[in-house]
């Protein structure tokens, strides 16, 4: 899993004016939890832009004025008008602890029914995962290759390794949509209509 360093302070003041003052600065203030204590902190905000602006999933390293923790972004708040980062809640990770994180979906291959005409479309592109940190997986890799038109793939189909999915097993992850030309066939009639089209 990808690990991004975040140097943090100690907040000295949990004020809203204090709260204000440093998001004008270019700070964010957050706070992690999950240990002994919470830990109030601000940090550049500059800073959470690899964790927080991306679709990767990646665990942070927060140095907090020389100590330092390892973490997953819980929540982050933003500002309805100006998008600004307005707050961040960590959560502090521990090896022998499981937690749950989204991790995005990759699809993998060529699908059969997409170059039959059908067009994949991945419904779900983040699974709820729980998992020991070390087992974390930082994609959920699917292979798409046997997929026809009007088929789909479900949670409950996909492997594990050392991890569970907490999205339900009926819930659709990616599927080909069945092309306007063929809407209203039957699954044998679409069945027949990919096999002419592979057989051209």
């Amino acid at each position: 899993m990808r690990e991004v360093e975040i140097i943090g302070f100690k907040r000295a003041n949990l004020g809203k004016a204090e709260a204000s003052k440093l998001r004008a600065e270019g700070n964010v203030p957050g706070v992690l939890y999950g240990g002994d204590e919470q830990v109030h902190f601000y940090a550049p905000a500059i800073q959470f832009r690899p964790v927080l602006y991306t679709p990767e999933a990646c665990f942070i390293k927060l140095n907090i004025e020389g100590t330092e923790y390892r973490a997953i972004v819980q929540e982050s708040q933003w500002h309805p008008v100006s998008e600004m980062l307005l707050h961040v809640d960590l959560l502090q990770l521990f090896a022998g602890k499981p937690i749950k994180m989204d991790i995005p979906v990759k699809a993998t291959g060529n699908a059969i029914g997409v170059k039959n005409g059908g067009t994949l479309i991945v419904k779900n592109p983040r699974l709820r995962v729980l998992a020991l940190p070390k087992n974390m997986p930082e994609v959920i890799e699917i292979d798409v290759t046997n997929l026809r038109i009007g088929k789909a793939i479900k949670v409950g189909e996909l492997p594990t390794q050392d991890f569970e999915f907490l999205t339900s097993p009926l819930v659709t992850v990616v599927n080909v949509a069945i092309p306007r030309a063929l809407r209203g066939k039957s699954a044998e009639e679409l069945e027949a209509a990919e096999d002419e089209a592979g057989e051209e």
